[in-house]
C-alpha cells in the first residue's frame, strides 16, 4: 500500500472529528475505506486526534505515525 500525504492523513482525522463515517471520509478523499481505518488506527495507537494534529509538522507527524516502537525485552 502507497502511504498517503500527510495532508490527506490530517485530512482523515479532521473528517472523522467531524463525525463522518469511514466510508464518507474515503469517497470524500478519493482513497479506500481499509486506508482511512488504518490512519485512525494508527493516530489513535499514537494518542493522536483532531485539532491537535492540524498544527504538527508533516514530519514529526509521520515519525509519530510510522515508526515501529520495539522492546529490547521481548523474548
Amino acid at each position: 500500500m502507497e502511504r498517503l500525504p500527510m495532508r490527506k492523513i490530517k485530512d482523515v482525522l479532521r473528517l472523522y472529528a467531524a463525525g463522518l463515517s469511514d466510508r464518507k471520509i474515503a469517497v470524500s478523499l478519493g482513497v479506500g475505506r481499509g486506508s482511512v481505518r488504518n490512519y485512525r488506527e494508527r493516530a489513535k495507537d499514537a494518542g493522536l486526534c483532531w485539532p491537535d494534529v492540524a498544527d504538527v509538522d508533516d514530519a514529526v507527524l509521520e515519525r509519530q505515525l510510522f515508526t515501529q516502537t520495539t522492546s529490547l525485552d521481548a523474548p
